[in-house]
């Protein structure tokens, strides 16, 4: 593969978010070392305030149509990287002012934590780009650095370490079976961007490699049978880590996966269908069965996400752009929901020093605010109109339905009933059963902050999704040959509002 070093200002301007990140990065580590007794706080909000720049200039980017290739098609920059890009930054924002609470349980290193999250979110950006399968391993990787250390950052908790341990095991056991998942790929098509495998011929040892290679990501999107690390690595992880974990990294693999079978595998299709169908039922079968049983807080929001990990693959699994496009929607409505939820745990444990769901008895009382915001997560979690939720998987399963993938459509209505159960456990403790310690609890600014913003999106997602829906569109045009532009992402009569 040749291509030249050589960089246009041009070719310098599709790298600008990640240029702006990387030296606001760095200046974020020399104001760490220089100013040492500066507060934990000022550090926090100096991070957000480089990421806030970041999430502006891809929002330039978007509304201008800055598209382009790099490296003789390794990093591609279009409306799909944007959208994901946009998605991890954002995210990171939320999790940063979600930390700011928590930091003070840091005996050592608090500043570093904030390198490492950015550091993180770098890594994440470049895999949104990432066209071939050489970029795919090494943005992979260099992003999950920051997480095996962040996982164990709470060096005196013994669940922080067993946590750490067991992600960092799994995860060399994941880039292992992804090295030579790309090494058998590279063997049987002497290729390795994706466009450029189009026209392969299927081979067992082609096949083996993809299914390696999905087993990778796999385990980066936490589905079953890949899903194994992640309720012991949630449970011991710092919370606002195990936040981050349970979004952003998913949004990234999700935006390879896009391209992996929709670009290189096109032709395959009827066969990864079948494997994403299997992945899907045991995901959501499996994570929403076992949730019940749990008594933690961070085990069960564990358990669920792999199921809403399960319902993502249905529209993997339908193989279409409608099917694409409520991929994307079904992640920004998990993102509100799901980090509005742990921001509401880490104010929980910083007032009450427990995760345990029993301890939620009487928070109604305790604290409305915390109570109804963590309601309107869990149902939105559960798909209950007129939240985000339930928009996101209506269109998850109207596409499923068009493909005839009924048996995936049943599969998914009976676990939206099995996850009510387990969702209105925790609703009837914080409502219905009296409060172990009657004292109220405070929520601080940063926190407020968070679930203010998680709340108008799960509310607003909801309520008034076509712009949301129009944005997604756009941001999968590339992949428009597959299905009728014109039957993507419909907004259900319902979900209009008047006068809309």
């Amino acid at each position: 593969m040749n291509f030249s070093l050589t960089m246009s200002p041009s070719d310098l301007l599709l790298l600008l978010p990640e240029i702006l990140l990387t030296v606001w990065l760095c200046g974020i580590l020399i104001v760490d070392f220089s100013f040492p007794r500066l507060p934990n706080e000022q550090l926090a909000y100096l991070s957000v305030a480089g990421l806030a720049a970041t999430l502006g200039c891809l929002v330039w980017f978007d509304v201008t149509g800055v598209a382009g290739t790099l490296f003789a098609n390794m990093f591609v920059l279009d409306r799909m990287a944007l959208f994901f890009k946009m998605f991890i930054v954002g995210s990171t924002i939320l999790v940063i002012l979600a930390s700011v609470d928590y930091i003070h349980r840091f005996r050592f290193f608090r500043g570093e934590y904030y390198f490492l999250i950015v550091m993180s979110a770098l890594g994440m950006m470049f895999m949104a780009s990432a066209n071939d399968l050489l970029s795919v391993f090494v943005t992979l990787e260099f992003s999950t650095f920051g997480f095996y250390v962040l996982v164990a950052y709470l060096r005196e908790d013994m669940a922080s370490n067993e946590a750490g341990i067991k992600f960092f095991i799994l995860g060399v056991f994941a880039a292992g079976l992804l090295a030579y998942g790309i090494s058998l790929v590279y063997g049987e098509t002497g290729k390795l961007v994706f466009s450029d495998m189009k026209s392969a011929q299927a081979t067992p040892g082609l096949a083996i490699g993809f299914l390696l290679i999905f087993g990778a990501l796999g385990f980066k999107i936490g589905a079953v049978p890949f899903h194994s690390w992640i309720p012991d690595t949630y449970h011991g992880s710092p919370t606002p880590v195990t936040a981050y974990l349970s979004i952003a990294p998913k949004g990234a693999a999700f935006a390879i996966l896009l391209r992996m079978f929709f670009v290189a595998l096109a032709t395959f299709k009827p066969i990864w269908v079948l494997l994403l169908v299997a992945a899907s039922v045991m995901s959501m079968t499996y994570g929403n069965i076992v949730a019940i049983a749990q008594k933690n807080m961070k085990r069960l929001l564990a358990y669920s996400g792999i199921a809403q990990i399960g319902n993502v693959l249905i529209g993997l699994a339908a193989g279409t752009k409608m099917g694409n496009d409520a991929i994307l929607f079904y992640l920004l409505t998990y993102l509100f929901a799901n980090l509005g939820a742990f921001a509401i745990i880490i104010a929980v444990s910083e007032a009450i020093g427990s995760e345990e769901i029993d301890d939620y008895s009487g928070l109604g009382r305790r604290s409305p605010f915390l109570a109804f915001s963590m309601l309107i997560f869990l149902l939105s979690l559960a798909g209950v109109p007129p939240l985000a939720g339930f928009i996101g998987k209506i269109y998850i399963f109207v596409a499923a339905m068009k493909e005839g993938l009924y048996v995936l459509i049943t599969v998914g209505l009976i676990n939206i009933v099995i996850s009510m159960y387990y969702y209105l456990i925790v609703v009837k403790k914080m409502y219905i059963s009296e409060p172990h310690d009657p004292s109220p609890i405070t929520v601080s600014g940063p926190i407020k902050a968070v679930l203010y913003v998680c709340l108008a999106g799960t509310l607003v997602l909801g309520i008034y999704p076509q712009p949301f829906a129009d944005w997604v569109v756009s941001a999968t045009m590339m992949f428009s040959g597959l299905a009728d532009p014109a039957v993507s992402l419909p907004v259900p009569p319902a979900a209009t509002p008047v006068g809309g």
